[in-house]
């Protein structure tokens, strides 16, 4: 069956001719005079998501002394990193691999998944080897992590740091008086609450906060059109020793032929697409070995136009990623050494997500300013990370993939996460007032736990002085990343 008819099957395509009226049900506005929303929580900080950038927030607004809740609507903390299986953490280090740059609080958790036996140190990690499913350029020292440890160290390290953390919560919308969002309105199991907040940072991911709040917004590239998604998956049960042989023999064979990259496992999936066992707009598979020597992250389902901001879309996105994982399980029994024992360990909870919405703020960081390795005066991070983008040139096998021209780093202005329009509002991670091709880079979750540092830091300035977010004295803001753990430059 294919993806078409797939999708046909489950009825996901053509719900609205299936059940009458589902559409325009869905779409009308209507008022519910019975629901109350109640007053349940007031904060200084408040921190919406519990990926990295907002755990990084949260973490560091707390230890600045702020009252601070962090709202997440998940059952963890970790975001991509624990419910996305994304893994491992893209590179840390500069251009020539000799100085570690994104430090401060991702450092500290890195460091607290090494004494609890969930990561092997980036220093530890270099290029071309399994933990980077053999990539060179732009690889060295990532960082392998289990997703399991992780999610016990930020449980630990946000209950130390006296945070108040809601899962199971889900944000709904910003009230907003004049240009303060005064409190948020959140579902809970009890029905519809509210937090009121003195600065509020947005680690949603999609900027759902921002959007409600009135901040203007770009989706995707301008034109709509969004980079494709993933599903991960983690396969255990492995002879590595037999597929990391079998790979390292076709090392010389490794290309990259008019954006399509033939990388490791090419020649089983050319054998499996010739067999009809392949549908999947790949032409090889990023696989980057574990912390636990039989266990395999699996980077290859690659789902197409998926708008993040659409329910209907995104269970079309999930359903299909999960037929493309089996897709591609059945793929490694047959065809690839070593895995004729493999187990599927675990797909991801929810979709990799690249890009949806792009907040317009105070500046627009550009391809060219990180390739050419600008750092702005107001730079609350550096960081070295290869522009990334999946789907380009108008086909859907290429992903384009640019290292800098010049300099070991660029670095990310305070200007990128402060939002036009709302004066008690940050926003961290891949929602940044950035590019399309710009927010490729920093998308990553090192650079995202580094501008969640900066957002929490610069929160509890703002608070403390009573002043706006694009009034934070950079100067000063600067000073305590850098007292903090951070580098830069």
């Amino acid at each position: 069956m294919d993806r078409r008819d797939f999708l046909k099957a489950g009825g996901i395509a053509a719900t609205a001719a299936v059940v009458p009226g589902f559409a325009a049900s869905c779409t009308k506005g209507q008022t519910f005079r019975d629901f109350v929303v109640k007053d349940s929580y007031q904060a200084q900080v408040v921190v919406v998501g519990g990926g990295p950038s907002g755990v990084a927030a949260a973490l560091a607004a707390a230890r600045a002394g702020m009252k601070t809740i962090l709202i997440e609507h998940g059952s963890c903390l970790g975001g991509m990193a624990t419910r996305g299986l994304v893994e491992p953490f893209m590179t840390c280090y500069d251009t020539t691999g000799e100085q570690m740059i994104i430090k401060g609080i991702f450092e500290e958790i890195v460091n607290n998944l090494v004494e609890n036996g969930g990561a092997i140190h980036p220093k530890e990690v270099r290029w071309e080897t399994p933990y980077t499913a053999w990539m060179k350029l732009g690889h060295d020292h990532e960082t392998p992590f289990d997703p399991e440890v992780l999610k016990f160290v930020l449980d630990t390290m946000v209950l130390q740091a006296g945070i108040k953390v809601l899962y199971h919560t889900t944000f709904v919308k910003s009230v907003v008086k004049g240009d303060k969002i005064e409190k948020l309105v959140l579902l809970t199991k009890r029905g519809l609450e509210s937090v009121k907040a003195d600065f509020v940072i947005d680690t949603t991911g999609d900027g759902d906060v921002a959007a409600t709040a009135g901040v203007p917004f770009t989706i995707g590239n301008g034109k709509g059109k969004v980079q494709p998604c993933t599903l991960f998956m983690r396969l255990n049960n492995i002879e590595s020793d037999k597929l990391i042989k079998d790979v390292e023999s076709h090392l010389p064979e490794f290309k990259r032929v008019n954006g399509v990259s033939y990388r490791a496992l090419f020649w089983y999936v050319e054998q499996a697409e010739n067999a009809g066992e392949w549908d999947i707009e790949r032409k090889s598979v990023n696989l980057h070995r574990c912390v636990k020597g039989d266990e395999w992250s699996v980077n290859v389902t690659r789902i197409l136009d998926v708008d993040a901001l659409d329910p209907e879309s995104l269970t079309a996105g999930e359903i299909e990623g999960r037929r493309q994982v089996q897709e591609v399980f059945k793929f490694f029994k047959k065809y690839v050494p070593g895995c004729k024992n493999a187990t599927l360990m675990k797909t991801a909870d929810t979709l990799g997500i690249r890009e949806s919405r792009h907040i317009e703020g105070e500046f627009l960081l550009q391809a060219d300013d990180l390739l050419n390795g600008v750092v702005p005066e107001d730079s609350i991070l550096v960081a070295s990370n290869s522009i990334d983008v999946h789907g380009g040139q108008g086909n859907t096998n290429t992903t384009n993939y640019t290292l800098m021209k010049q300099g070991r780093w660029y670095g990310v202005p305070y200007r990128c996460l402060v939002p036009k329009g709302i004066r008690n509002l940050l926003v961290a991670g891949r929602p940044i007032s950035a590019t399309s091709e710009a927010v490729g880079a920093v998308r990553v979750m090192p650079p995202c736990m580094a501008m969640g540092q900066a957002a929490g830091i610069a929160a509890a300035f703002a608070v403390r002085n009573a002043t706006a977010a694009k009034d934070v004295d950079i100067d000063s803001l600067r000073k305590e990343i850098v007292k903090q753990g951070g580098f830069l430059g």
